[in-house]
């Protein structure tokens, strides 16, 4: 029999090492995914590859019981059992279901209206990263017994490890028990575990059905990601991704059975599951076996079928072949009816769908051999997107039996392109059966008991999802988990908040897209100057360019992409040669917004030129309060502090570098946090303000052309006192209705498309500054001190120096006038435009520092502005 790895190992050169029992777990294929080339596709999870419900639910038992066996029936029924969303959630459900005595858990991506998070974490590498802790009891993850984490499989051990170290900060304990089908560290990660574990202070084990490492020659990135584009070429990946002829048959209506689902019995372990409720679905099984049975009727009658697509037989003439197929998350539910199918004599297969795109290629080889792609059914937090059912198509099912949650059951599951009619049109009978989604409701009961029974009697619940959410946002608030405070949420990420793609960056903010902060230019100036108001207490009213505008913006990007791509490649290539260390990377945390164009580009410069996959976040810094401390302490909690490289646009005068070394140095004093460098990365120094930049030119940079359209869809971050809490990142708002005008995209993959022709510049440049002497000088403030004077202005806030900075302030401010170097003309065309729209002069100077400097009025109240709304010139 082939070893379903062959066809990716000999492509890519791809080795698994280890246990002998590795080629029967796993096989290989390849993601459509940037972050990893290689997928680790398990046979006996029941995720990618249909199995035997009884080996899919029997490997999670063995586990189990050898986690009793390890623990003792005392500390076993003192232990919570925690599964990882989505891939794990029913594998972690049988090994609490081995242990016998203890609750289980599992994160989801699913927010729940009225649930209190106990917490979240992200996951580095994934696709789609945020999890959220969801318990409805919620000391369910206080108490002190050992935590039990259960993956598919234990690679770096970073996700383990940081959800862990984010858990023991708020709820410590002694001991903890990670748990894997298989062991896959290589052998610069194996020790890390037990220098974890000496960390905290605590004894942390690992049980594993099989040990091994995959080998992964130089270069293995890029030549997967060309493998998957040329096999992507070869069909319409929006079909079954098998060349070869199917057994399609169209037209085929699907039969609804009604389970009779247990009331009030979770669904799965999204918010919690009790051995006491897995006695009462052992119990309901059988009957809802025998309902799908009649469903399922005489799939098999008549049916001849030969070879199928691939050469893959049909079934055995003893009766029909069953898939059990679940959705996503909701893997234990569609398996324990896989298992009481198999238990009644049918001949069934289980997986489920997923969120995970994996190029599929019909070879017995190849671990994915067909793909069904479909739109998302149950109106995901994150927003739309394609979902995927591997190796279903064309593998000679005569019956599948599709279980979804009634939050799934929509419109879209039933419509033309989605996943009942994909199924339909590969296997002769399709049976739809709908588990009620539990939502807790607000009154919380107890964990208590060896075996984690409740003490409280159970309010009565309403079993559909829409009506218990209808009411708890009526009637309720939900319950807040201890310390639930102290517990930061996890990044926001496009497309459900900004235009960037989720692997792009992380916005450690919070989403105040539904909060009306705008105010006209005028009242906010009078009121900042006034000192009545703080400029980050309110936004301006979004700019919309003119045609004309727009045609600036688009012929400055095609003149600059080139000039701008070389500094993205050095002061990329300058970090990573001055801030990378043995085991570690550098993670890139851009000021929010001017900061964020650049360090995507950053990221995407060391990802092309070096394979690295360095993680990026966006916060918020405010000049006056500081930059944001609770952002701060999710970054300190994620990643080490000294590998944190702070990432701006531009410097002006330097004063946003002077606020962060302030604020650095307030938190580590108050927080007893060391090792964030308060040095800023940027593109352009033409102030001289930091050692780590790209040019020392102040040019134009098309990202300060715009404001949001520019930088994801987001506005300039917020912070205000009754919106913004002690234990809350600052916030932004999501301009989801500008989406026709956004350029984001565009201006980043335009500067990306020059890298390669930028890099033996770059690689000069690099050699020429790593042996110059970067000491900042600080001409800039200099000049900005002495304009000030010279124009009477008496204070520096209101001089902004800067290709940049003067943008913002005629899109931003009330402008006075604008300050242009004689010669500089190449990069003001649309400084020009600004100024002539609003009616600010251009005064052309000599021996000017910068390209152009905006001056705000220096002495604004509204009689500053005429009738038309205009600033007016001060005499």
């Amino acid at each position: 029999m082939v070893w379903t790895g062959t066809w990716v190992a000999e492509r890519l050169g791809v080795e698994l090492i280890g246990d002998e029992a590795l080629p029967d777990l796993l096989g290989l294929a390849l993601r459509r995914n940037p972050k990893r080339a290689h997928l680790l596709v398990s046979s006996v999870l029941g995720k990618h590859v249909p199995q035997r419900p009884s080996v899919v639910y029997g490997s999670g038992l063995d586990l189990g019981r050898r986690v009793r066996a390890l623990l003792g029936d005392e500390e076993a029924a003192r232990s919570v059992v925690l599964g990882y969303a989505e891939t794990a959630t029913a594998l972690g459900h049988a090994v609490a279901d081995g242990l016998g005595l203890a609750p289980y858990l599992h994160s989801t991506r699913r927010p729940v209206a009225g649930v209190a998070r106990a917490g979240g974490f992200e996951e580095s590498h994934s696709h789609a990263t945020s999890h959220l802790l969801l318990p409805e009891d919620p000391k369910l993850l206080a108490g002190d017994g050992p935590l039990v984490l259960v993956d598919d499989e234990f690679s770096t051990g970073n996700t383990v490890l940081n959800t862990v170290r984010a858990l023991h900060e708020r709820y410590p304990r002694d001991r903890y028990v990670v748990v894997a089908l298989v062991d896959m560290r290589s052998a610069a990660d194996l020790g890390r575990l037990e220098a974890f574990a000496a960390e905290i202070g605590a004894r942390v084990d690992l049980i594993s059905g099989a040990a091994g490492t995959v080998r992964l020659p130089d270069g293995v990135l890029e030549k997967g990601q060309a493998l998957v584009a040329e096999h992507e070429r070869a069909y319409d990946p929006g079909a079954v991704s098998a060349p070869g002829p199917t057994t399609a048959r169209g037209g085929q209506e699907h039969a609804r059975v009604a389970l009779d689902w247990p009331e009030d019995l979770p669904d799965g372990g999204r918010h919690g599951f009790t051995p006491d409720q897995r006695h009462r679905l052992e119990t309901a099984l059988p009957a809802m076996a025998a309902r799908i049975t009649e469903a399922l009727g005489d799939a098999a009658a008549g049916t001849e079928r030969g070879a199928t697509a691939g050469g893959r037989p049909g079934s055995s003439a003893g009766g029909p072949r069953v898939l059990v197929l679940g959705f996503e998350e909701l893997m234990y539910a569609p398996l324990r009816l896989g298992t009481a199918l198999e238990e009644a004599g049918h001949d069934v297969r289980y997986s489920t769908t997923t969120r995970s795109p994996v190029l599929a290629v019909d070879d017995p080889g190849y671990a994915i051999r067909t793909r069904l792609v479909f739109p998302a059914h149950d109106d995901p937090a994150d927003g739309p997107g394609e979902r995927y059912a591997y190796n279903v198509a064309g593998a000679g099912f005569d019956a599948v039996v599709l279980v979804v949650d009634s939050t799934a059951d929509t419109p879209a599951l039933h419509a033309p392109d989605g996943l009942l009619a994909q199924l339909a049109a590969h296997i002769p009978r399709v049976v739809l059966a709908v588990v009620p989604s539990y939502t807790p409701t607000a009154e919380v009961t107890g964990v208590t008991g060896a075996a984690g029974a409740t003490e409280a009697t159970e309010a009565t619940r309403l079993t559909e999802a829409t009506e218990v959410t209808e009411a708890i946002e009526a009637t309720t608030e939900a319950v807040e988990a201890p310390e639930r405070s102290s517990m930061l949420p996890e990044p926001l990420r496009g497309p459900a908040f900004s235009s960037y793609a989720p692997e792009e960056v992380g916005w450690l903010l919070q989403d105040l897209s539904d909060v009306e902060l705008e105010a006209p230019t005028e009242e906010r100036e009078e009121a900042i100057q006034s000192g009545g108001a703080h400029y980050a207490e309110s936004l301006p009213v979004e700019y919309q360019p003119s045609d004309r505008y727009q045609e600036l913006f688009h012929a400055a990007l095609e003149t600059s992409a080139a000039r701008i791509a070389r500094a993205v490649g050095t002061v990329t290539e300058t970090v990573l040669a001055e801030r990378e260390r043995p085991g570690h990377r550098p993670v890139l945390v851009s000021l929010a917004r001017a900061g964020t164009p650049v360090g995507v580009l950053m990221r995407r410069w060391a990802q092309v030129r070096h394979g690295l996959d360095l993680p990026h976040y966006a916060v918020s810094i405010v000049r006056g309060r500081g930059i944001d401390a609770n952002a701060l302490r999710w970054l300190a909690a994620h990643h080490d502090p000294a590998d944190v490289v702070f990432v701006d646009g531009w410097t002006g005068k330097g004063a946003i570098t002077r606020e962060l070394a302030d604020a650095i140095k307030e938190f580590e004093a108050a927080e007893g946090v060391t090792g964030f460098d308060p040095e800023i990365a940027v593109l352009a120094d033409p102030g001289s303000c930091v050692r780590t930049y790209g040019t020392r030119e102040d040019f134009l940079i098309p990202s300060a052309c715009l404001n949001s359209t520019v930088s994801g869809l987001i506005s300039r971050t917020v912070l205000r006192a009754d919106l913004v809490g002690p234990n809350d990142f600052h916030g932004g708002k999501f301009y989801r209705e500008l989406a026709g005008a956004d350029v984001s995209r565009a201006f980043l993959d335009a500067v990306a498309a020059r890298f390669e022709e930028v890099g033996a510049a770059v690689d000069a440049d690099v050699k020429e500054l790593l042996a110059a002497d970067r000491t900042p000088t600080w001409e800039g403030w200099a000049a900005v001190e002495r304009i000030s004077e010279e124009y009477g202005i008496h204070d520096v806030n209101l001089v902004k120096p800067g290709v940049g900075e003067t943008t913002r302030v005629l899109l931003r401010r009330v402008p006075w006038k604008i300050l242009a170097k004689r010669g500089a003309d190449a990069d003001l065309a649309h400084v020009r435009l600004l100024a002539e729209q609003r009616g600010v002069p251009v005064e052309v100077v000599d021996e000017l520092p910068y390209s152009c400097v905006g001056l705000i009025h220096p002495q604004y109240t509204r009689g500053a502005t005429g009738a038309d709304g205009k600033a007016v010139v001060s005499q």
